[in-house]
């Protein structure tokens, strides 16, 4: 995934969209969705293989000062 592209704000404009419609995404609007949460799970990932993410508390990580 070379080209990196914020997805949260997609998600959260379709999360508003399904609630306006009751709950309920049209076909077009599941098939985005679906695709977004994919790609937002595979950027965490790589987060967490590059070792990008906090692990631990605060407190933890000021005793070993």
């Amino acid at each position: 995934m070379s080209d990196t592209v914020n997805v949260l704000p997609h998600i959260n404009e379709l999360k508003d969209a399904w609630r306006r419609q009751d709950f309920v995404f049209t076909k077009q609007q599941q098939e985005e969705y679906d695709l977004l949460i994919t790609a937002r799970r595979e950027r965490v990932k790589q987060f967490y293989a590059e070792g990008r993410v906090f692990k631990g508390s605060y407190k933890a990580k000021e005793e070993e000062f």
